[in-house]
C-alpha cells in the first residue's frame, strides 16, 4: 500500500509541475503571486533541518562503531565508504562548475530572506557553540545542530550502555521521517508554486535551466557509474560492470517502480552472495553501504546547491565550496533513503553557509522527484560495486564463480529470492522500509 501511496504522490508532483508550468506561460503576473505557495513548503521542510541531522549524524556515528567490530571488512568498507562518496560530492562540484546549469537565470531577490552582516571570524566560531545542549536543536542554527550532534555521538559511543541510547535515537528517527512523509505529501502544492513563480518570472529561461541541471545530473551519475565505479572494478577484480548491472537489472526495474534503492535491498543481498562474495562481507557491507555509500545523492547535494546559488547571482566561491563539501560529506552519513531527506540535507548545507540560499531550495522542489530515481540507481550501483571490492580487498570473493555468475553462466535462482522475501516480510515485520531518494 505505501508503494502505490508514494506513486499517487509522483503523479501529483507531475501533474503540479505541468500545471505551474502552463500558468508561468500564460498568465505570468498571476504566478508571480503563487510565490508564497513554494516559500510555505521550503519552511516546511526547514523546519526538519535540525532533527534529521542530529538524528542521522549521531545513528551515522553509531554505525561506525557497530562496522569497526568486525575489523577488516568494517574497516574497508568504511574507508572506502568515505573516499567514493567525497569523490562523488567533488564530481557534482567539477561538473556544476563546468556547466553553471543556474546562470542566466537571474533570480536575485525573488528570495525573501533578510540576512545580517557578515561576522567576524570570532563571532562566527562563537555562534557555533549554542546557549544550552538543546537549543541548538530549536534555535535553527544547523552548525549548532552539527557540533551538538558530533558531541552526542561521539559520547553515546563512549558508554557501556550507548546501543540502548542509539535504539531510542532510532526511534526518534523514525519519527521525523514519518513527519517528513506527511509534508512531501505537500510538495505537488509547494511544486505548483514554485514552478508557476520561476516560470512567470522568467519565462522560457527557467525551463531551460531545470532541463539543464536534470540533464546535466543525470550525465554526471552515467560518467560516475562507469567512468568511476566500471573502472575501478576492473582494475581490482578484472569484472565489467556492464554484466554486474545487467544481473542485477530486475533490481534496477524495481527501483524505477518505487524510486526507492532500499526496496531491492534484500535482492542485492541474496545476489552478491549467489556472485561469490561472502556472507560476511555482503552482511557488513551492504546494510552500512546504504547509510554510508549514497554516492548518487552526494552528486545531487553539489550540483543542486551550484544550481540555486547561480540561478540567485549569488555564485559561491570556491573556499565556500570546498567548506560546503566538507559539510555535505559529514551531513550525509548516516542518513536514511527517505522521501525529502536529500531536499532537508541540501536546506541545511546552503543554510549554514549562505543562508540566503536556503529559500532557494524551492527552485529545484519541482524537478527534485524527477531527479529521485537517477539518485536511488547511482546509489544502487554504487552499493553493488562496493561489496565486490571489499570482498576481493578482504580475500573474500570467489573471482571464478563471480565472473561465471555476470556472464550469466551460474543463474540465478529467481524462485528461493521470492521464498526468503517472504519469509523475511513474514519475520520482521517491523522493519519497514522508507522510500529512498
Amino acid at each position: 500500500m505505501g508503494r502505490d501511496k508514494t506513486r499517487f504522490l509522483y503523479l501529483a508532483v507531475i501533474l503540479a509541475v505541468a500545471a505551474g508550468v502552463a500558468v508561468g506561460l500564460l498568465w505570468p503576473g498571476f504566478a508571480k503571486e503563487l510565490k508564497p505557495l513554494g516559500d510555505g513548503f521550503v519552511n516546511l521542510i526547514k523546519m526538519m533541518i535540525s532533527p534529521i541531522i542530529f538524528c542521522t549524524i549521531v545513528l551515522g556515528i553509531g554505525s561506525i562503531r557497530q562496522a569497526a567490530r568486525v575489523g577488516k571488512v568494517g574497516g574497508l568498507a568504511l574507508g572506502y565508504f568515505l573516499v567514493m562518496s567525497t569523490v562523488a560530492l567533488a564530481i557534482g562540484l567539477i561538473v556544476g562548475n563546468i556547466i553553471h546549469p543556474g546562470a542566466g537565470l537571474d533570480l536575485a531577490g525573488t528570495t525573501t530572506y533578510k540576512g545580517a552582516a557578515a561576522e567576524g571570524t570570532v563571532d562566527f566560531l562563537l555562534h557555533i557553540v549554542p546557549t544550552t545542549l538543546f537549543s541548538a536543536l530549536t534555535s535553527g542554527s544547523v552548525l549548532q545542530t552539527l557540533l551538538v550532534a558530533l558531541l552526542v555521538g561521539f559520547a553515546v559511543q563512549a558508554l557501556p550502555g550507548g546501543d540502548r541510547i542509539l535504539g531510542a535515537i532510532g526511534l526518534l528517527q523514525r519519527l521525523v521521517f514519518r513527519v517528513l512523509a506527511m509534508i512531501m505529501w505537500v510538495a505537488p502544492v509547494g511544486a505548483f508554486g514554485a514552478i508557476a513563480a520561476v516560470v512567470g518570472a522568467t519565462g522560457w529561461k527557467a525551463l531551460a535551466g531545470l532541463a539543464q541541471i536534470m540533464l546535466g545530473f543525470y550525465a554526471t551519475c552515467l560518467i560516475f557509474v562507469f567512468g568511476v565505479l566500471g573502472l575501478l572494478l576492473f582494475a581490482v577484480t578484472r569484472l565489467n560492470v556492464l554484466q554486474l548491472l545487467r544481473y542485477l537489472g530486475r533490481e534496477f526495474l524495481l527501483i524505477l517502480s518505487t524510486s526507492s534503492s532500499e526496496s531491492a535491498l534484500p535482492r542485492l543481498i541474496a545476489k552478491m552472495e549467489h556472485a561469490g562474495v561472502s556472507r560476511a562481507v555482503v552482511g557488513i557491507t551492504v546494510p552500512t553501504g546504504y547509510s554510508f555509500n549514497l554516492d548518487g545523492t552526494a552528486i545531487y547535494l553539489t550540483m543542486a546547491s551550484l544550481f540555486i546559488a547561480d540561478a540567485l547571482n549569488q555564485p559561491l566561491s570556491v573556499p565556500q565550496q570546498i567548506s560546503l563539501l566538507v559539510f555535505m560529506i559529514v551531513a550525509s552519513k548516516g542518513a536514511a533513503g527517505v522521501t525529502g531527506a536529500g531536499l532537508a540535507t541540501l536546506a541545511g548545507g546552503l543554510q549554514a553557509h549562505r543562508p540566503a540560499l536556503a529559500d532557494g531550495v524551492g527552485l529545484i522542489v519541482g524537478i527534485d522527484r524527477f531527479m529521485s530515481e537517477a539518485r536511488a540507481l547511482t546509489n544502487f550501483a554504487g552499493n553493488a560495486v562496493a561489496t565486490l571490492l571489499v570482498g576481493s580487498w578482504s580475500g573474500e570473493l570467489d573471482r571464478d564463480r563471480a565472473r561465471a555468475v555476470l556472464a550469466g553462466e551460474i543463474p540465478f535462482d529467481e524462485t528461493t529470492m521470492l521464498d526468503t522475501e517472504a519469509e523475511e516480510e513474514h519475520e520482521a515485520p517491523r522493519n519497514e522500509p522508507a522510500p529512498a531518494t
